[in-house]
């Protein structure tokens, strides 16, 4: 048995097991030699897979890309075979999600970091093969890293006949983690599993609004092989390609407690790792008024003849300089009274014609109000009602009372019906700009209708949303005029213990009367 304070190959201290399986130990460890934190892989003997666990380590060391671990050593002559690793410190992808879902943007940009790095391994014959958001880590030192690369699978015994298209698949789960905050693949990860649809994960976007669709499309062609836009992405290197214009926006979590203060971030092979753009900073030496900065001065003080030949030019200079500035005022001032005597009564002027081009109607500029509906009522074309009684709930100025749809067994409101919503009286004709709903969680499919007849046919599809849930603005493509206006839903999700349901806490409506 190895035990904490053991020595290897003379220099490498374990100072503490972090975790062990099937006869591999991971261990928090000392290099003496050059006194540095290091991790090492320790075998058991009979560990049936130490020397793939070691040719894959040594392979690795070979990979020029700094956001691959580095591998400080591997040697399996002995009688405790072992791997010494760089010990990364930061926080995983995992550890971001614990505080939500990111921003798409940054999202995107630390998945083609991890994209970009794995294409340059799959060059050279090496592959993952297991990436979960555990393997993903933002680096104190303020870089990206990708852990496991060649030694997780062989650690593992994890193989299979198409291992470019596996690790691009695992690079499409990773970014439908990073977009949503749920997991899409294999169990074993500490995030919430995505939800489902007919047994296959829900997209992004009804998972979360606001997802760009080019990323909700990446993650189908990746992640689940949809043969969608290009269709299928069989590689890392096609990963990397899709979002190659990314910008590397990549969150900068909070250094761990008692950590070393960070070094400026490390550079990736193809670009910045991604700092979030600060503003400006002043830099300032040290002592003041004094010390260098004083130094500085004197030594740029010139000699004394110098000093008595600028005392002489200086007045001429100032004098010069007044006398333009007299110039220019009278310039400026006798080109004012110029035109304002020019267009003194006169329209049509070119002047006067931008000023009315760009107010063609004052009424134009009014400033939108809330539009107050006389009444609301559920639209359903079969019939059923749905909750009937409680759709004033959705327009009586309170959140916490809403109205709710019927719990459906099965998507697309159990194949019964084409969709459901609530239709608004507004007890008028009035100019609709802009729908803000308060909607349950989960992503809602929702289009805003309006018209003079309280019929669907009737009436024009005048804005949408996608994946809508909690708050949510539909500013209408273009105003839109009717007394009715009806939100309809397509698509509702899928609620905790089994069902799917929408739901609308409130709704309020921006126009003119």
């Amino acid at each position: 048995m190895i035990e904490p304070g053991a020595r290897l190959a003379g220099r490498y201290r374990l100072d503490e097991l972090v975790s062990e399986s099937e006869g591999a130990a991971f261990w928090k460890a000392t290099d003496e030699t050059l006194a540095r934190l290091v991790a090492v892989w320790t075998f058991a003997e009979g560990f049936p897979r130490t020397a793939e666990a070691v040719r894959a380590a040594r392979a690795t060391s070979r990979i020029a890309d700094s956001r691959v671990t580095q591998v400080f050593d591997a040697d399996d002559s002995g009688a405790t075979p072992y791997v010494v690793e760089e010990w990364v410190v930061g926080q995983s992808l995992t550890d971001l999600l614990r505080q939500g879902p990111l921003e798409p943007d940054r999202a995107a940009g630390l998945v083609a970091e991890a994209a970009e790095t794995l294409a340059t391994a799959n060059a050279t014959g090496l592959f993952h093969l297991n990436l979960t958001p555990d393997k993903l880590i933002w680096s104190v030192g303020g870089a990206v890293k990708l852990t496991g690369i060649g030694v997780d699978a062989a650690l593992r015994g994890i193989s299979t006949e198409q291992p470019a298209l596996t690790d691009a698949q695992g690079l499409g789960r990773l970014l439908y983690a990073a977009l949503t905050g749920y997991w899409p693949g294999p169990a074993g990860v500490d995030l919430p599993p995505a939800p489902l649809v007919d047994g296959s994960p829900r997209r992004p976007t009804l998972v979360r609004p606001g997802i760009p669709p080019r990323y909700d499309e990446l993650v189908g062609r990746a992640a689940f092989q949809a043969p969608v836009g290009p269709g299928p992405v069989g590689s890392a290197r096609e990963v990397a390609e899709a979002l190659a214009d990314v910008p590397r926006l990549v969150p900068i979590p909070v250094s761990p407690a008692h950590a070393p203060a960070a070094p400026p971030p490390e550079r990736g092979t193809s670009r910045d790792s991604g700092q979030f753009p600060s503003s400006p900073s002043r830099q300032y030496s040290g002592g003041g008024s004094g010390g260098r900065g004083h130094g500085r001065r004197a030594a740029a003080e010139p000699p004394a003849g110098r000093r008595e030949e600028r005392s002489r030019v200086l007045p001429r200079a100032l004098m010069g300089v007044a006398a333009l500035v007299v110039f220019v005022g009278v310039v400026v001032g006798a080109w004012h009274v110029g035109s304002s005597m020019s267009g003194s009564g006169t329209e049509g002027t070119e002047t006067g014609g931008s000023q009315q081009a760009s107010g063609d109607d004052p009424a134009d500029d009014a400033e939108l109000e809330a539009l107050a509906p006389d009444g609301a009522d559920v639209y359903d074309e079969s019939g059923d009602g749905d909750h009937a009684d409680k759709a004033g709930l959705a327009i009586d100025g309170d959140a916490s009372t809403a109205w709710k749809t019927s719990t459906y067994q099965g998507p697309d409101f159990g194949k019964l019906k084409p969709g459901i919503g609530l239709v608004l009286d507004m007890g008028g004709s009035v100019e609709v700009h802009q729908a803000d709903l308060n909607l349950g969680g989960g992503g809602h499919e929702v289009e805003i209708l309006v018209g003079d007849s309280a019929g669907r046919d009737s009436m024009t599809v005048a804005g949408k949303a996608s994946g809508a849930t909690g708050e949510t603005s539909i500013e209408l493509d273009d105003p839109a005029k009717g007394r009715y206006v009806l939100i309809w839903f397509t698509d509702i999700p899928q609620v905790d213990g089994g069902g799917w349901r929408g739901s609308v806490n409130e709704v309020e409506l921006h126009g003119k009367t």
